[in-house]
């Protein structure tokens, strides 16, 4: 509450002080975190058929996200920000052609270490505010991840690589207030890698027509700097 009024102070206030009005000259600057997410997968066949009842179906589950920021001026206008942190997520697969749950139904959970490395453009800063965009590339170690298992779908084990390499695109605004920058922002997360791995069996059910099994993500993360 606390925080809104202040926001709201400020940006419709007549009387517009600036606030840390020497920040962004820093070289270097440090905050943290928190927000939510929500991963989805995108699926590649090798038999396109257009026929949506013999595609996999996700159910993608909101998590949740905390982590640090490391952020290098570069000039005004651009900085170079390093964001790890840990992200929880979940989705819950079901595959077509089965009958029982236990063969059609499967519960991806997934505890990610995400390390993204974002180039930010701001605008000209506004009185107490600053629009933004970012984008950049980054990797992500899955410690959920249960490649290794020899057991597969027909033991009832869907099995993911390790690691994934994303690019990423967003947006936000940073507001200046008395004692700290607060920042709300969206980004978009989309892997370029592979994350499935296929059953052992070459004509499995579950895999065997799946090309490609990649991440798909949206982040909202408010920051405190």
């Amino acid at each position: 509450m606390l925080l809104a009024q202040s926001m709201q102070a400020q940006l419709f206030s007549k009387e517009r002080l600036a606030n840390l009005e020497t920040f962004d000259n820093r070289l270097l600057s440090w905050g943290y975190f928190l927000g939510f997410n929500n991963y989805d997968f995108n699926f590649d066949y090798i038999e396109e058929n257009g026929n949506t009842e013999t595609d996999v179906t996700v159910d993608a589950k909101s998590g949740f996200n905390v982590g640090l920021i490391g952020d290098m001026r570069i000039n005004n206008y651009i900085s170079l920000r390093l964001e790890p942190g840990l992200y929880f997520t979940q989705r819950n697969l079901t595959f077509p052609g089965f009958e029982e749950q236990k063969d059609f139904s499967r519960e991806v959970k997934s505890t990610y270490i995400h390390i993204p490395l974002l180039l930010k453009i701001s605008t000209k800063r506004l009185n107490n505010i600053k629009p933004f965009i970012v984008a950049g590339i980054s990797t992500s170690l899955n410690l959920s991840s249960n490649m290794k298992n020899p057991d597969d779908n027909l033991q009832g084990e869907f099995r993911m690589t390790n690691s994934t390499s994303y690019y990423e695109l967003g947006f936000g605004i940073d507001f200046y207030l008395f004692y700290f920058k607060f920042t709300p922002s969206i980004r978009g997360v989309f892997a370029t890698s592979d994350e499935l791995i296929d059953d052992n069996d070459p004509l499995s059910p579950w895999t065997s027509n799946i090309s490609k099994m990649s991440s798909r993500g949206v982040f909202v993360n408010f920051t405190f700097q």
